[in-house]
């Protein structure tokens, strides 16, 4: 087969191009490959409608396929929907993987959450881990889910010598986020609270859980930057863990966000809320043995973010 580093691709799938990690990930693709760069939408083709991978693989017959479409939300929404996570991204993945083996694809790159790791996992999370115990309850439907990526990439790669790369980056942030209370990570959670309590006037921001929980953020551009990498020269189905690999708890995010939003009232704790896992924080261990990183700074990621959320709203171009 030939290497995508010496042979870059002359045709490029996206799926999930126009979601949260689409938008960072398509310019970053466009610029680094001389190649067409195809995006369809999910009225173009409903991944989850019988037939439709096959159909979208045949009418675009890529060399590479990077495959970003997903059910995804925070633990409010993954409690509140789990059939649907489970189901959801189950067929996606499925469907989308056999049909690009069908079509003769040579790559094909995927992404799946770090919580798809066990829940007592200990910290930082190893990749090798991943196998040792059951996730955390409230997003195990989507985190097995997205497990089975690591074994439909394995047992094509055994029988069929299909090339496919499973990557799991940390706690994603960024701009084009998606804002909407019901279904935000923490992050966008978070800065729509502080910017619509700075607005308000509000004395306090409520906040679920204790903040006792540490987590490894990693800003989207960190993630698409390293894509480009990996599609030229990592083939392998042995996962990699891309994130910072360092450790920041709820309450330190939360007052670093009321300081950078301009919010000076109080933030008021919900204990009755669940926490979900105290700490995960992921080994970049393997990362660094291939010479890369996600090397930008938290405060300057919340700040992007923070500023496109605002500009953003006021153009009626996030999701709320």
């Amino acid at each position: 087969m030939k290497r995508m580093a010496d042979h870059p691709p002359r045709r490029i799938l996206i799926t999930g191009a126009h979601g949260f990690l689409g938008h960072h990930i398509v310019p970053v693709i466009r610029r680094e490959f001389p190649s067409e760069v195809i995006c369809p939408t999910r009225q173009d083709y409903d991944l989850l409608a019988p037939g439709a991978a096959d159909r979208l693989l045949r009418d675009t017959q890529p060399d590479l396929v990077i495959h970003l479409a997903a059910k995804s939300g925070g633990i409010l929404d993954n409690r509140a929907r789990p059939a649907e996570y489970f189901y959801e991204n189950l067929m996606m993945n499925t469907a989308v993987f056999h049909a690009a083996w069908c079509a003769g694809v040579r790559k094909l790159v995927t992404l799946m959450g770090g919580c798809s790791y066990p829940a007592d996992a200990p910290s930082p999370i190893r990749e090798a881990t991943m196998w040792d115990g059951f996730p955390q309850p409230e997003s195990a439907p989507y985190a097995l889910a997205k497990r089975m990526l690591l074994v439909q990439s394995a047992a094509y790669r055994a029988q069929y010598g299909f090339s496919s790369v499973v990557l799991i980056p940390g706690n994603v942030y960024g701009e084009w986020d998606n804002f909407r209370l019901s279904q935000a990570h923490v992050i966008p959670a978070l800065i729509r609270r502080f910017v619509e309590a700075v607005e308000q006037g509000s004395p306090e921001v409520i906040v679920l859980g204790t903040g006792r929980p540490r987590r490894d953020f990693v800003y989207a551009g960190d993630v698409a930057a390293l894509l480009p990498w990996f599609i030229r020269h990592y083939d392998s189905s042995e996962p990699i863990n891309l994130s910072t690999g360092r450790a920041t708890s709820i309450r330190e995010l939360a007052e670093l966000l009321a300081r950078l939003t301009g919010f000076t009232g109080r933030i008021r704790w919900d204990a009755s809320q669940p926490d979900g896992q105290l700490e995960k924080i992921f080994s970049t261990e393997r990362l660094k043995q291939l010479g890369l990183s996600c090397s930008t700074p938290l405060e300057e990621g919340l700040q992007r973010t923070i500023d496109w959320f605002r500009a953003a709203r006021r153009e009626g171009t996030v999701r709320l």
